[in-house]
Protein backbone atom coordinates (compact mmCIF):
# COMPACT_ATOMS: atom_id res chain seq x y z
CA UNK A 1 0.00 0.00 0.00
CA UNK A 2 2.83 2.54 0.81
CA UNK A 3 4.36 1.50 -2.62
CA UNK A 4 1.18 2.47 -4.28
CA UNK A 5 0.16 5.52 -2.49
CA UNK A 6 4.01 7.05 -3.29
CA UNK A 7 3.00 5.50 -7.36
CA UNK A 8 -0.20 7.71 -6.93
CA UNK A 9 1.29 10.93 -5.65
CA UNK A 10 3.82 10.68 -8.27
CA UNK A 11 1.40 10.40 -10.95
CA UNK A 12 -0.43 13.31 -9.47
CA UNK A 13 2.75 15.31 -9.09
CA UNK A 14 3.80 14.46 -13.05
CA UNK A 15 0.00 15.65 -14.15
CA UNK A 16 0.30 19.17 -12.08
CA UNK A 17 3.47 19.26 -13.67
CA UNK A 18 2.37 18.71 -17.05
CA UNK A 19 -0.27 21.28 -16.65
CA UNK A 20 1.35 23.74 -15.37
CA UNK A 21 3.95 23.47 -18.44
CA UNK A 22 1.23 23.22 -21.24
CA UNK A 23 -0.58 26.46 -19.31
CA UNK A 24 2.62 28.17 -20.14
CA UNK A 25 3.26 27.09 -23.12
CA UNK A 26 -0.11 27.41 -24.27
CA UNK A 27 -1.05 30.82 -22.93
CA UNK A 28 1.05 32.70 -25.94
CA UNK A 29 -0.78 31.16 -28.84
CA UNK A 30 -4.08 33.07 -28.56
CA UNK A 31 -4.04 36.25 -29.31
CA UNK A 32 -4.31 38.71 -26.97
CA UNK A 33 -8.00 40.27 -27.75
CA UNK A 34 -9.07 36.09 -27.41
CA UNK A 35 -7.97 36.12 -24.35
CA UNK A 36 -9.13 39.23 -23.18
CA UNK A 37 -13.01 38.12 -23.98
CA UNK A 38 -12.62 34.24 -22.32
CA UNK A 39 -11.04 36.01 -19.47
CA UNK A 40 -8.07 33.38 -19.37
CA UNK A 41 -5.45 35.52 -18.47
CA UNK A 42 -4.58 38.29 -20.76
CA UNK A 43 -3.59 40.94 -17.63
CA UNK A 44 -1.19 39.77 -15.01
CA UNK A 45 -2.92 42.40 -12.51
CA UNK A 46 -1.98 40.54 -9.23
CA UNK A 47 1.87 40.00 -9.55
CA UNK A 48 2.41 43.61 -10.54
CA UNK A 49 0.67 44.64 -7.65
CA UNK A 50 3.61 47.13 -6.89
CA UNK A 51 3.35 48.76 -10.49
CA UNK A 52 -0.20 49.37 -9.61
CA UNK A 53 0.53 50.35 -6.20
CA UNK A 54 2.99 53.02 -7.59
CA UNK A 55 0.65 53.95 -10.21
CA UNK A 56 -2.12 54.43 -7.56
CA UNK A 57 -0.26 56.58 -5.55
CA UNK A 58 1.35 58.98 -8.26
CA UNK A 59 -2.12 59.74 -9.24
CA UNK A 60 -3.24 60.08 -5.81
CA UNK A 61 0.23 62.28 -5.01
CA UNK A 62 -0.61 64.76 -8.50
CA UNK A 63 -4.28 64.87 -7.13
CA UNK A 64 -3.32 66.39 -3.79
CA UNK A 65 -1.08 68.49 -5.00
CA UNK A 66 -3.61 70.15 -7.92
CA UNK A 67 -6.17 70.36 -4.58
CA UNK A 68 -3.18 72.24 -2.49
CA UNK A 69 -2.06 74.23 -5.00
CA UNK A 70 -4.50 75.61 -7.94
CA UNK A 71 -7.36 74.64 -5.01
CA UNK A 72 -11.31 74.41 -6.56
CA UNK A 73 -13.38 76.89 -8.84
CA UNK A 74 -16.59 76.93 -7.07
CA UNK A 75 -19.72 77.91 -8.63
CA UNK A 76 -21.52 80.74 -7.82
CA UNK A 77 -23.62 78.81 -5.67
CA UNK A 78 -21.05 78.17 -3.22
CA UNK A 79 -19.29 81.44 -3.21
CA UNK A 80 -22.76 83.26 -3.61
CA UNK A 81 -22.84 86.46 -6.09
CA UNK A 82 -24.87 87.68 -9.30
CA UNK A 83 -25.19 85.79 -12.71
CA UNK A 84 -25.87 87.64 -15.90
CA UNK A 85 -27.20 85.87 -18.61
CA UNK A 86 -27.29 87.52 -22.03
CA UNK A 87 -28.74 85.90 -25.28
CA UNK A 88 -25.83 85.56 -28.22
CA UNK A 89 -28.11 87.13 -30.44
CA UNK A 90 -24.79 88.96 -32.72
CA UNK A 91 -22.82 85.73 -33.62
CA UNK A 92 -19.91 87.93 -34.10
CA UNK A 93 -19.71 88.93 -30.59
CA UNK A 94 -16.69 87.76 -28.55
CA UNK A 95 -16.74 87.30 -24.36
CA UNK A 96 -13.68 89.60 -24.83
CA UNK A 97 -16.60 92.52 -25.98
CA UNK A 98 -19.13 91.37 -23.26
CA UNK A 99 -16.32 91.72 -20.42
CA UNK A 100 -15.24 95.10 -21.77
CA UNK A 101 -18.70 96.20 -21.77
CA UNK A 102 -19.07 95.12 -17.79
CA UNK A 103 -16.08 96.42 -16.71
CA UNK A 104 -16.41 99.85 -18.45
CA UNK A 105 -19.71 99.73 -16.69
CA UNK A 106 -19.56 98.17 -13.36
CA UNK A 107 -15.27 99.56 -12.74
CA UNK A 108 -14.18 95.69 -12.33
CA UNK A 109 -13.84 92.81 -14.14
CA UNK A 110 -15.72 89.77 -13.98
CA UNK A 111 -15.11 86.66 -12.81
CA UNK A 112 -15.88 84.89 -15.82
CA UNK A 113 -17.45 85.21 -19.37
CA UNK A 114 -18.38 81.64 -20.90
CA UNK A 115 -20.61 80.90 -24.06
CA UNK A 116 -23.17 77.96 -22.90
CA UNK A 117 -25.10 76.10 -26.20
CA UNK A 118 -24.70 76.82 -29.94
CA UNK A 119 -26.68 78.82 -32.41
CA UNK A 120 -29.31 80.29 -31.57
CA UNK A 121 -29.50 79.37 -28.39
CA UNK A 122 -26.10 80.31 -27.13
CA UNK A 123 -26.01 83.03 -24.44
CA UNK A 124 -23.25 84.58 -22.52
CA UNK A 125 -23.03 83.39 -18.90
CA UNK A 126 -21.52 86.40 -16.87
CA UNK A 127 -20.52 85.85 -12.95
CA UNK A 128 -19.24 88.85 -10.82
CA UNK A 129 -19.50 89.57 -7.42
CA UNK A 130 -22.86 90.28 -5.93
CA UNK A 131 -24.09 93.38 -7.43
CA UNK A 132 -26.77 96.06 -6.26
CA UNK A 133 -29.91 96.83 -7.99
CA UNK A 134 -28.29 99.86 -9.48
CA UNK A 135 -25.91 98.18 -11.14
CA UNK A 136 -28.18 95.87 -11.97
CA UNK A 137 -30.15 97.98 -13.70
CA UNK A 138 -27.05 100.05 -15.66
CA UNK A 139 -25.66 96.59 -16.16
CA UNK A 140 -28.86 95.30 -17.83
CA UNK A 141 -29.04 98.80 -20.24
CA UNK A 142 -25.22 98.61 -21.28
CA UNK A 143 -25.49 95.02 -22.28
CA UNK A 144 -28.61 95.99 -24.54
CA UNK A 145 -27.32 98.79 -25.80
CA UNK A 146 -23.90 96.92 -27.02
CA UNK A 147 -25.30 93.80 -28.66
CA UNK A 148 -28.97 94.03 -28.89
CA UNK A 149 -30.24 90.78 -27.91
CA UNK A 150 -33.73 89.42 -29.34
CA UNK A 151 -36.56 88.25 -27.18
CA UNK A 152 -38.70 85.81 -27.27
CA UNK A 153 -40.59 87.56 -30.14
CA UNK A 154 -37.98 87.71 -32.15
CA UNK A 155 -37.53 91.67 -31.71
CA UNK A 156 -34.57 93.41 -29.85
CA UNK A 157 -35.62 93.45 -25.64
CA UNK A 158 -34.09 94.79 -22.72
CA UNK A 159 -35.90 92.16 -21.23
CA UNK A 160 -33.58 89.64 -22.87
CA UNK A 161 -30.84 90.16 -20.50
CA UNK A 162 -31.68 88.19 -16.92
CA UNK A 163 -29.69 88.26 -14.03
CA UNK A 164 -29.98 86.20 -10.84
CA UNK A 165 -27.98 86.66 -7.32
CA UNK A 166 -27.19 83.81 -4.89
CA UNK A 167 -26.53 83.81 -1.26
CA UNK A 168 -23.59 82.60 -0.02
CA UNK A 169 -25.07 81.08 2.75
CA UNK A 170 -27.37 79.23 0.61
CA UNK A 171 -24.11 77.43 -0.84
CA UNK A 172 -22.98 76.58 2.57
CA UNK A 173 -25.74 74.74 3.34
CA UNK A 174 -25.34 73.19 0.22
CA UNK A 175 -22.26 71.68 1.03
CA UNK A 176 -23.18 70.62 4.38
CA UNK A 177 -25.80 68.54 3.70
CA UNK A 178 -23.50 67.13 0.86
CA UNK A 179 -21.05 66.12 3.25
CA UNK A 180 -23.52 64.14 5.52
CA UNK A 181 -24.98 62.29 2.41
CA UNK A 182 -21.46 61.11 1.60
CA UNK A 183 -21.29 60.04 5.40
CA UNK A 184 -24.48 58.28 5.72
CA UNK A 185 -23.60 56.35 2.27
CA UNK A 186 -19.73 55.35 2.97
CA UNK A 187 -21.50 53.97 6.33
CA UNK A 188 -24.19 52.05 4.72
CA UNK A 189 -21.70 51.08 1.89
CA UNK A 190 -19.60 49.44 4.69
CA UNK A 191 -22.30 47.80 6.36
CA UNK A 192 -23.33 46.04 3.32
CA UNK A 193 -19.78 44.80 2.35
CA UNK A 194 -19.35 43.40 5.48
CA UNK A 195 -22.56 41.63 6.25
CA UNK A 196 -22.48 40.30 2.39
CA UNK A 197 -18.96 39.53 2.32
CA UNK A 198 -16.00 39.80 5.25
CA UNK A 199 -14.13 42.96 6.44
CA UNK A 200 -11.31 42.65 4.11
CA UNK A 201 -13.14 43.11 1.42
CA UNK A 202 -15.30 46.65 3.41
CA UNK A 203 -11.73 48.00 4.18
CA UNK A 204 -10.47 47.61 0.19
CA UNK A 205 -13.61 49.04 -1.47
CA UNK A 206 -13.85 51.76 0.97
CA UNK A 207 -10.28 52.61 0.41
CA UNK A 208 -11.41 52.41 -3.11
CA UNK A 209 -14.33 54.95 -2.73
CA UNK A 210 -11.88 57.36 -0.83
CA UNK A 211 -9.40 56.74 -3.92
CA UNK A 212 -11.76 57.82 -5.99
CA UNK A 213 -12.87 60.68 -4.44
CA UNK A 214 -9.65 62.46 -4.03
CA UNK A 215 -9.23 61.45 -7.78
CA UNK A 216 -11.98 63.31 -9.16
CA UNK A 217 -11.71 65.96 -7.26
CA UNK A 218 -8.09 66.06 -7.62
CA UNK A 219 -9.02 66.36 -11.77
CA UNK A 220 -11.61 69.17 -11.36
CA UNK A 221 -8.36 71.00 -9.15
CA UNK A 222 -6.53 70.24 -12.49
CA UNK A 223 -8.61 71.28 -15.16
CA UNK A 224 -10.18 73.86 -13.42
CA UNK A 225 -14.03 72.19 -13.61
CA UNK A 226 -16.34 74.77 -12.00
CA UNK A 227 -17.67 73.13 -8.52
CA UNK A 228 -21.59 73.28 -8.33
CA UNK A 229 -24.40 71.40 -6.65
CA UNK A 230 -24.97 69.21 -9.54
CA UNK A 231 -21.32 68.11 -9.33
CA UNK A 232 -21.34 67.30 -5.83
CA UNK A 233 -25.07 64.93 -6.92
CA UNK A 234 -23.23 63.84 -9.70
CA UNK A 235 -19.97 63.06 -7.31
CA UNK A 236 -22.62 61.18 -5.04
CA UNK A 237 -23.77 58.78 -8.39
CA UNK A 238 -20.31 57.62 -9.73
CA UNK A 239 -19.20 56.51 -6.11
CA UNK A 240 -22.56 54.19 -6.45
CA UNK A 241 -21.05 53.34 -9.87
CA UNK A 242 -17.66 52.50 -8.41
CA UNK A 243 -19.08 50.64 -5.51
CA UNK A 244 -21.12 48.39 -8.16
CA UNK A 245 -17.95 48.01 -9.73
CA UNK A 246 -15.91 46.50 -7.12
CA UNK A 247 -18.67 44.37 -5.83
CA UNK A 248 -19.04 42.78 -8.82
CA UNK A 249 -15.36 42.03 -9.05
CA UNK A 250 -15.15 40.46 -5.03
CA UNK A 251 -18.13 38.24 -6.11
CA UNK A 252 -16.08 36.67 -8.66
CA UNK A 253 -13.44 36.67 -5.98
CA UNK A 254 -15.08 35.42 -3.32
CA UNK A 255 -16.82 32.60 -5.92
CA UNK A 256 -13.14 31.80 -7.40
CA UNK A 257 -11.76 31.39 -3.64
CA UNK A 258 -14.64 29.36 -2.26
CA UNK A 259 -12.43 26.67 -0.52
CA UNK A 260 -9.35 27.41 -1.79
CA UNK A 261 -7.63 25.75 0.92
CA UNK A 262 -8.23 22.72 0.18
CA UNK A 263 -6.65 22.84 -3.06
CA UNK A 264 -2.54 23.09 -4.00
CA UNK A 265 -3.69 24.42 -7.83
CA UNK A 266 -3.44 27.91 -7.61
CA UNK A 267 -2.57 30.41 -4.70
CA UNK A 268 -5.14 33.19 -3.54
CA UNK A 269 -3.88 35.76 -5.59
CA UNK A 270 -3.47 33.69 -8.73
CA UNK A 271 -7.55 33.00 -8.12
CA UNK A 272 -8.00 36.58 -7.60
CA UNK A 273 -6.23 37.43 -10.32
CA UNK A 274 -8.47 35.19 -12.85
CA UNK A 275 -10.84 36.54 -11.33
CA UNK A 276 -9.98 39.78 -12.80
CA UNK A 277 -9.47 38.41 -15.76
CA UNK A 278 -13.31 36.73 -15.87
CA UNK A 279 -14.46 39.83 -15.01
CA UNK A 280 -12.57 42.98 -17.18
CA UNK A 281 -15.04 42.54 -20.20
CA UNK A 282 -17.79 43.20 -18.04
CA UNK A 283 -16.61 46.14 -16.52
CA UNK A 284 -15.44 47.34 -20.17
CA UNK A 285 -18.50 47.34 -21.35
CA UNK A 286 -20.30 48.94 -17.94
CA UNK A 287 -17.65 51.48 -18.60
CA UNK A 288 -18.97 51.57 -22.32
CA UNK A 289 -22.40 51.66 -22.02
CA UNK A 290 -22.45 54.43 -18.90
CA UNK A 291 -20.15 56.76 -21.17
CA UNK A 292 -22.25 56.46 -24.34
CA UNK A 293 -25.37 58.25 -22.33
CA UNK A 294 -23.07 60.78 -20.52
CA UNK A 295 -21.08 61.79 -23.77
CA UNK A 296 -25.12 62.40 -25.07
CA UNK A 297 -26.00 64.36 -22.01
CA UNK A 298 -22.70 66.20 -23.03
CA UNK A 299 -23.93 67.02 -26.82
CA UNK A 300 -27.44 67.66 -26.75
CA UNK A 301 -28.17 68.92 -23.55
CA UNK A 302 -25.04 71.26 -23.02
CA UNK A 303 -24.02 72.10 -27.21
CA UNK A 304 -27.40 71.76 -28.50
CA UNK A 305 -29.54 72.82 -25.84
CA UNK A 306 -27.20 75.53 -23.40
CA UNK A 307 -28.14 73.77 -20.23
CA UNK A 308 -25.64 74.65 -18.32
CA UNK A 309 -26.45 72.60 -15.07
CA UNK A 310 -26.36 69.33 -17.35
CA UNK A 311 -22.91 70.04 -18.27
CA UNK A 312 -21.45 70.10 -14.46
CA UNK A 313 -23.44 66.91 -13.19
CA UNK A 314 -21.69 65.27 -17.07
CA UNK A 315 -18.57 66.14 -16.19
CA UNK A 316 -18.18 65.00 -13.13
CA UNK A 317 -19.67 61.11 -13.93
CA UNK A 318 -17.59 61.21 -17.44
CA UNK A 319 -14.44 61.36 -14.86
CA UNK A 320 -15.84 59.56 -12.18
CA UNK A 321 -16.27 56.04 -14.64
CA UNK A 322 -13.48 56.11 -15.60
CA UNK A 323 -11.37 56.74 -12.44
CA UNK A 324 -14.09 53.79 -10.89
CA UNK A 325 -13.17 51.53 -13.13
CA UNK A 326 -9.42 51.60 -13.11
CA UNK A 327 -9.69 51.62 -9.30
CA UNK A 328 -11.77 48.58 -9.18
CA UNK A 329 -9.79 46.55 -11.34
CA UNK A 330 -6.32 47.56 -10.66
CA UNK A 331 -6.48 48.87 -7.01
CA UNK A 332 -9.43 47.19 -4.92
CA UNK A 333 -8.28 44.05 -5.62
CA UNK A 334 -4.99 44.27 -5.17
CA UNK A 335 -5.16 45.49 -2.13
CA UNK A 336 -7.29 42.95 -1.29
CA UNK A 337 -4.90 40.47 -2.29
CA UNK A 338 -2.46 41.93 -0.14
CA UNK A 339 -4.94 42.47 2.90
CA UNK A 340 -5.45 38.49 3.00
CA UNK A 341 -1.89 37.58 2.05
CA UNK A 342 -1.16 38.74 5.64
CA UNK A 343 -3.89 36.10 7.58
CA UNK A 344 -2.35 33.01 8.59
CA UNK A 345 -4.44 31.43 6.19
CA UNK A 346 -3.54 32.45 3.17
CA UNK A 347 0.25 32.65 3.49
CA UNK A 348 0.65 28.94 4.63
CA UNK A 349 -1.73 28.14 1.29
CA UNK A 350 0.69 30.12 -0.87
CA UNK A 351 3.55 28.45 0.89
CA UNK A 352 1.95 24.93 -0.01
CA UNK A 353 1.35 25.40 -3.47
CA UNK A 354 5.04 26.86 -4.07
CA UNK A 355 6.09 23.56 -2.21
CA UNK A 356 3.81 21.39 -4.30
CA UNK A 357 4.95 23.26 -7.71
CA UNK A 358 8.65 22.73 -6.72
CA UNK A 359 7.95 18.85 -6.17
CA UNK A 360 5.84 17.88 -9.14
CA UNK A 361 8.88 20.06 -11.27
CA UNK A 362 11.25 17.87 -9.54
CA UNK A 363 9.88 14.53 -10.40
CA UNK A 364 8.97 15.32 -13.50
CA UNK A 365 12.86 15.92 -13.97
CA UNK A 366 13.30 12.04 -12.84
CA UNK A 367 14.81 14.27 -9.43
CA UNK A 368 13.63 12.18 -5.98
CA UNK A 369 12.37 14.22 -2.83
CA UNK A 370 12.27 12.52 0.26
CA UNK A 371 9.09 12.28 2.25
CA UNK A 372 10.03 14.63 4.62
CA UNK A 373 11.60 17.24 1.75
CA UNK A 374 7.23 16.71 0.37
CA UNK A 375 5.46 17.30 3.79
CA UNK A 376 4.56 20.68 4.07
CA UNK A 377 2.67 21.87 7.42
CA UNK A 378 2.35 25.54 6.01
CA UNK A 379 5.04 26.64 8.66
CA UNK A 380 7.95 24.50 6.82
CA UNK A 381 9.91 26.29 4.49
CA UNK A 382 9.69 25.51 0.32
CA UNK A 383 11.21 21.79 0.17
CA UNK A 384 14.41 21.18 -0.15
CA UNK A 385 14.73 18.99 -3.47
CA UNK A 386 17.64 16.09 -3.41
CA UNK A 387 19.71 15.81 -6.14
CA UNK A 388 20.39 12.39 -6.29
CA UNK A 389 19.61 9.47 -9.19
CA UNK A 390 16.95 7.00 -8.29
CA UNK A 391 17.77 3.74 -7.12
CA UNK A 392 18.16 0.59 -9.79
CA UNK A 393 14.73 -1.27 -9.93
CA UNK A 394 15.82 -4.97 -8.04
CA UNK A 395 16.15 -8.20 -9.72
CA UNK A 396 13.62 -9.98 -8.28
CA UNK A 397 9.90 -9.39 -8.37
CA UNK A 398 8.55 -7.41 -5.12
CA UNK A 399 6.22 -9.93 -3.17
CA UNK A 400 2.45 -9.08 -4.06
CA UNK A 401 3.90 -6.70 -7.05
CA UNK A 402 1.93 -7.30 -10.22
CA UNK A 403 3.67 -9.31 -13.07
CA UNK A 404 5.30 -7.49 -15.92
CA UNK A 405 4.94 -7.83 -19.78
CA UNK A 406 8.16 -8.10 -21.17
CA UNK A 407 8.77 -6.14 -24.90
CA UNK A 408 10.11 -7.09 -27.82
CA UNK A 409 13.68 -5.87 -28.71
CA UNK A 410 12.40 -5.16 -32.16
CA UNK A 411 9.23 -3.26 -31.55
CA UNK A 412 9.65 -2.08 -28.01
CA UNK A 413 6.21 -2.90 -27.40
CA UNK A 414 4.58 -5.96 -25.04
CA UNK A 415 5.51 -9.04 -26.35
CA UNK A 416 1.98 -10.85 -24.97
CA UNK A 417 4.20 -13.16 -23.09
CA UNK A 418 3.64 -13.04 -19.27
CA UNK A 419 6.35 -13.89 -16.28
CA UNK A 420 5.60 -16.97 -13.95
CA UNK A 421 4.54 -15.33 -10.49
CA UNK A 422 6.35 -16.04 -7.65
CA UNK A 423 4.38 -18.97 -5.66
Amino acid sequence: MATRNRTDADETAAVEAADLESAAAGAPKHGFFVRLYTGTGAFEVMGKRKLWYTVSAVIILVSLGAMLLRGFTFGIDFEGGTKVSLPRSDAQATTSQVETVFTDTIGTPPEAVVVVGSGDSATFQIRSETLDNDQIVELRKALFDAFQPKGADGQPSEQAVSDSAVSETWGGQITQKALIALAVFLVLAAIYITVRYERYMAIAALATLVFDLLVTAGVYALVGFEVTPATVIGLLTILGFSLYDTVIVFDKVEENTDGFEHTTRRTFAEQANLAVNQTFMRSINTSLISVLPIIALMVIAVWLLGVGTLMDLALVQLVGVIVGTYSSIFFATPLLVSLRERTELVSKHTRRVLNRRKTAAARAGGVEISDDDTAVDGDAEPATVAATPPAPLPDKPVPGARPVRPTSSRTGRPSGKRTPRNR
